[in-house]
């Protein structure tokens, strides 16, 4: 089966068919913890006060009523851990993704608070970038950890440091192995500069000789990006030798081989190439 988890749309913007045209089987939305009012009581960031003005319970009753699951993307603030925590098992998701966004009051993907601004070292950013990574996975809060290299987004437009990644990575695959968080594998790296799938291979390459397990998403944030080259995503995990993902349902996770349900792969031709 395929599943497309980490979708940023209102359930109402999908249908059967943005799943059936890519084979999925399990489709869930998983909005941006910070889009609720709720979230203010967990940290009081300018970015969160501008952005939060939906209700959480009204989110969770009304996707409920549909066939989808039930997620969130909750970001990981360090100190915040038993206010989100609070506000996570309050309400019955099947799954919660955690990300990492910002280091400190800036982010690592947001041009408004952008935190290479304040900070010219890019091995100070990956460093400690990862190392809020591991705190994350270990905070023991989330079910699948987000697009976990996600410091990489611009690509060549912010500073790269000049040293092998991996020593960067090793912090978050410590973190991995030790509490068998499922690693997202997200094809939405491929609409940003950087042009290339979450995780690298060499940082998926450490997760399985960790022991990881794998969970699939787009990062969709229109109807038109549901299931976004999924035929890449793929043929990554299937060079790395993966051959299962992770399905999530009531926080219970199970595992599920890879694979199209109800697709010829023939008949998708360059679909899964058009999505922005």
């Amino acid at each position: 089966m395929l599943t497309d988890y980490h979708l940023h749309l209102r359930p109402d913007d999908l249908d059967a068919t943005a799943a059936e045209e890519h084979g999925i089987a399990e489709l869930g939305v998983s909005e941006h913890v910070y889009r609720f009012a709720q979230a203010l009581d967990v940290w009081d960031h300018p970015f969160w006060r501008e952005q939060a003005t939906d209700d959480l319970d009204a989110y969770a009753e009304f996707v409920r009523g549909t066939e989808l699951r039930l997620g969130i993307e909750a970001d990981f603030i360090p100190g915040t851990e038993d206010r989100i925590a609070a506000l996570l098992d309050a309400r019955d998701f099947d799954y919660v993704v955690g990300s990492v966004h910002f280091l400190g009051n800036r982010a690592v993907d947001h041009e408004g608070f952008d935190v290479w601004e304040d900070e010219g070292d890019p091995g100070r950013v990956w460093t400690r970038y990862f190392e809020t990574l591991a705190e994350a996975v270990r905070s023991d809060l989330f079910d699948i950890l987000a697009h976990p290299d996600l410091v990489k987004v611009w690509g060549r437009g912010r500073p790269v440091p000049d040293r092998d990644p991996r020593f960067f990575y090793e912090p978050a695959v410590e973190a991995i192995a030790e509490t068998g968080i499922a690693v997202e594998v997200s094809t939405a790296g491929l609409r940003k500069p950087v042009e290339e799938i979450y995780p690298s291979r060499g940082f998926a390459e450490m997760c399985i000789e960790a022991g990881a397990e794998f969970a699939l998403s787009s990062d969709a944030h229109t109807p038109e990006q549901v299931g976004y080259a999924y035929e890449q995503a793929m043929e990554f995990l299937e060079d790395l030798g993966v051959e299962r993902i992770c399905a999530f349902e009531g926080r219970r996770r199970r595992s599920e081989p890879i694979g199209r349900t109800g697709v010829d792969p023939a008949e998708l031709g360059d679909r899964e190439g058009t999505g922005t």
